[in-house]
């Protein structure tokens, strides 16, 4: 009985430190990326942490989200951030946890690439809400971000290649220290 208290108290500690840690990168990685405008590995660390943790990823998600508001203010651009992750999280969560190894390289890549095609969409609702769009403005509004949003879905593309190789990698990693 004492064992199985020690095993789930050092589970807890690991997932405490392993989320704070993989919060962090993922902001750490945004930080590094702003040299290119975007493209960030954001969607691809949203996909890995989801396929592994699954509804605790949204643990080290929100961690990104609120260092990334704290670092940056808390500004209406962050409102839109509270939900725009957690849409490519529930689509992730949606697909079938034992795919095929080669529909996994093409699949994880393509619902990355779509995130960041659809950011604007995705954001353009918040924006409408905030600055008092009718529905004309807000399209003309994704449509002036169109350009940047085709450069942010051919990044997550990039990035989303990533995607198959580090889950298995954190797999291992978990496996490893869950012990």
């Amino acid at each position: 009985m004492e064992i199985a208290k020690k095993q789930r108290r050092s589970a807890r500690i690991y997932e405490m430190v392993i989320f704070a840690m993989l919060g962090t990168l993922m902001f750490c990685s945004k930080i590094i990326m702003e040299v290119a405008p975007n493209i960030h590995l954001l969607g691809m660390f949203t996909i890995v942490f989801t396929l592994v943790y699954r509804v605790k990823a949204l643990i080290p998600i929100y961690i990104y989200v609120v260092l990334n508001g704290a670092y940056s203010g808390f500004s209406m651009w962050w409102i839109p951030y509270t939900y725009i992750w957690t849409v490519l999280w529930a689509i992730t969560m949606l697909l079938p946890k034992r795919m095929p190894k080669a529909a996994q390289h093409i699949v994880y890549p393509i619902l990355c690439g779509l995130h960041g095609f659809a950011f604007g969409i995705l954001y353009s609702p918040a924006q409408a809400v905030m600055f008092g769009l009718n529905f004309e403005q807000m399209l003309a509004w994704i449509a002036a971000g169109f350009y940047f949003d085709l450069i942010h879905g051919v990044g997550n593309i990039a990035a989303g290649l990533l995607i198959v190789p580090l889950t298995e990698l954190l797999r291992k990693l978990s496996r490893m220290y869950m012990r």
